[in-house]
């Protein structure tokens, strides 16, 4: 007894849905930081983390212009707010949001090209300050997330 096995197109662990034979580079442009509260350091972070990101699931290689596909953007959303409170009014957990506009091109395929806001949050107790290290954990949290959203939206065709 025979068997065989048909598939169609080329098939990705991390989900990608890229044809190599046309699309072979990527370039993420730094994306500046526009929140009306600017934390220092963040948008050098998140550039790096998007690209670390498309480097690890892809087979793409990065190129600073002329890529095929064309990440860029603004942090637009960086705020603190409470979530709770206790008896006392006071905040008994904070969360961090942080949002990213993305503006998508895939120069080898423009159905594809998106603008779109990604956002995420980390949620602390009251008490805590979010700096140094904390802060550092807190935005790495986020920036997985949102790097992994834009990631299943603009590859993944999640």
């Amino acid at each position: 007894m025979a068997w065989v096995v048909i598939g169609c197109g080329a098939y990705s662990f991390t989900g990608a849905d890229i044809d190599y034979n046309t699309t072979q580079t990527f370039q993420v442009n730094y994306f500046q930081n526009a929140a009306p509260i600017v934390e220092p350091g963040i948008e050098r972070d998140f550039t790096q983390k998007l690209q670390d990101l498309l480097i690890n699931q892809t087979n793409l290689s990065l190129v600073s212009n002329g890529g095929d596909l064309i990440y860029e953007g603004e942090i637009t959303q960086y705020y603190i707010s409470p979530i709770t409170a206790t008896s006392d009014s006071r905040a008994a957990q904070n969360r961090l949001t942080i949002g990213v506009n993305v503006r998508f091109y895939n120069t080898k395929n423009p159905e594809k090209v998106f603008e779109q806001v990604f956002s995420f949050y980390y949620d602390y107790p009251g008490t805590v300050q979010l700096t140094g290290s904390a802060l550092q954990n807190a935005v790495d949290i986020i920036f997985e997330n949102i790097t992994q959203n834009i990631f299943n939206k603009s590859l993944a065709n999640w």
